[in-house]
């Protein structure tokens, strides 16, 4: 069965996005659903923004959908076509999630409470966390702030091409930093990679990380490649890491909870990351 089929009459949850190719959400869902026996499904469509909406009304008109999983660059998008959304995606004014529930369409937000438990195990580790630069404005960048503020943490700088987005994004989130260029030096304890440079079929991310402190950390929110070259370079320089691919993961499984009624059966996560290369 490919990622992009359902079991006839079966329920199913699936991922959207444009590109969606290398979505390894599908992978996931469907190892949870083997281990705990249970039919269903969860595959991916890659849809555009300009279908977005005749897309969903379509979905909605399906008993078996039990809802989808939304990425790049729909995040936004999808705020204005839910009829509610949780205090999580509005505080983001992003969702990652639409979730139908006895006739309305439920936007949420699982990106924020898996960048925190990720932020909070490079804390247990003894990372310093006084200085984070997060790379991006868009959706993802607004998760992660949502998740920095929850965590008290508001010495950030915003790193983006378009400057203006940015300094609204500054403003909105109170950050005491004033927003720099994407090509300006990277310094101070984290860098929190929230574009999708350096994913395949993106450019590369072009950046240096020698500015970062010996406590410091790199997380990528890229999932494709497993390791990234920026990855591979904190690495290298012996910083804490937290990749896209274990984002991914923790999101799936708050996921997996509201689409199948079910916990994600993580017991098995060292064989499900030996499968998702990691």
């Amino acid at each position: 069965m490919t990622a992009t089929e359902a079991p006839l009459g079966g329920i199913y949850a699936e991922v959207i996005g444009d590109p969606i190719e290398q979505s390894k959400s599908p992978v996931i869902h469907r190892f949870w659903l083997e281990k705990l026996a249970r039919s269903g499904d969860y595959r991916r469509h890659r849809v555009k923004r300009d279908e977005l909406a005749s897309y969903v009304e379509n979905r909605t008109k399906d008993p078996n959908w039990r809802g989808c999983n939304v990425t790049m660059p729909l995040k936004l998008d999808v705020i204005a076509l839910a009829d509610e959304a949780t205090d999580r995606a509005v505080a983001a004014g992003a969702a990652n999630m639409l979730v139908p529930r006895e006739g309305r369409l439920i936007a949420a937000n699982s990106d924020i409470g898996a960048v925190m438990g990720l932020l909070a195990d490079l804390q247990r580790q003894g990372r310093a966390m006084e200085r984070i630069s997060v790379l991006g404005s868009g959706g993802a960048a607004r998760a992660v702030l949502v998740a920095c503020r929850s965590l008290g943490l508001s010495m950030i700088r915003i790193h983006a091409r378009d400057r203006v987005k940015a300094t609204k994004l500054a403003v909105e989130f109170g950050l005491k930093v004033q927003p720099a260029k994407m090509s300006d030096a990277i310094g101070g304890d984290g860098l929190i990679n929230a574009t999708p440079l350096g994913m395949v079929g993106h450019a590369p991310l072009k950046i240096d990380i020698g500015g970062l402190s010996d406590r410091g950390w790199v997380f990528d929110l890229v999932s494709s490649p497993v390791e990234t070259p920026l990855l591979a370079a904190a690495k290298k320089r012996g910083l804490g890491v937290a990749s896209g691919l274990q984002m991914l993961v923790e999101q799936a499984a708050a996921s997996f909870k509201i689409f199948f009624d079910e916990d994600a059966p993580r017991a098995h996560d060292a064989e499900l990351f030996a499968i998702l290369g990691e």
